[in-house]
């Protein structure tokens, strides 16, 4: 059965990595959450897509040029809509206590060579202060993932750099990384048979139409990221007669 990835929570239908999203991702039963964070000028934790906090919030500028206690405050729901206008960037240690092992959980780190140390290192101290490394996986760019490998830890990773892309399987098996994150347009049979026969995860991003669902899951996918959780679930349900 093919995991459904709930791509920044429920985020076709809710304003994105917020607790509403998350939480009606549980509600849903998905599978796996994803999420991305990013570090703040005073070296917390949030969870928070872009760079800048224009698009998703009512504040301006870099999320690493703001404090913390700034930045859970902004009104992280009314550029989706105005009925969402409570919901706030929720930091890192507010998210891993609301999901609580609900669901397998993708943390995305958002970070270069500037912040990769730093914020690598507390992401995995607070997973392990969280007792989360039991469900939950770090993904980012093969840089960070080297470097997070080299920790001493035994937390999961996911290598999110796919290119090239004749060498994304042998390089992430190269460094110790199990699961992968290929660009759908990598995703064939033959690719998911060699990311098995090295033991591998392949959880493609992404799909929100049906037609691309099921082709993934006839692939042989193990999860498909989404906005669109409760659209996968019907081509998931419905996947023994498609295919």
């Amino acid at each position: 059965m093919v995991n459904i990835v709930a791509h920044r929570g429920f985020s076709g239908e809710y304003p994105e990595n917020t607790a509403l999203s998350f939480l009606k991702a549980i509600e849903l039963g998905v599978e796996i959450i994803e999420f991305d964070v990013r570090m703040t000028q005073d070296g917390q934790l949030v969870v928070i897509h872009d760079e800048t906090l224009d698009r998703t919030t009512n504040g301006t500028g870099p999320v690493s040029d703001v404090v913390l206690d700034e930045i859970v405050r902004l009104d992280a729901g009314s550029w989706f809509s105005p009925k969402f206008s409570e919901q706030r960037v929720p930091a890192l240690s507010e998210t891993l206590n609301l999901i609580q092992g609900r669901a397998r959980l993708n943390v995305q780190l958002k970070c270069d060579e500037s912040d990769r140390a730093p914020l690598t290192r507390k992401v995995i101290r607070q997973l392990v202060d969280h007792g989360a490394l039991e469900y939950a996986y770090i993904s980012s760019e093969q840089e960070t993932i080297e470097f997070a490998l080299t920790l001493g830890t035994t937390v999961q990773t996911c290598n999110l750099s796919p290119y090239p892309t004749d060498t994304y399987i042998s390089r992430s098996a190269s460094i110790g990384c199990r699961i992968l994150q290929p660009r759908n347009a990598q995703v064939t049979p033959e690719f998911v048979k060699e990311a098995r026969l090295q033991q591998m995860e392949v959880n493609p991003f992404y799909a929100n139409d049906t037609n691309e669902m099921r082709r993934l899951i006839a692939c042989g996918v193990d999860g498909i990221l989404t906005d669109y959780p409760n659209r996968l679930f019907r081509v998931r349900a419905n996947a023994h007669e498609d295919l």
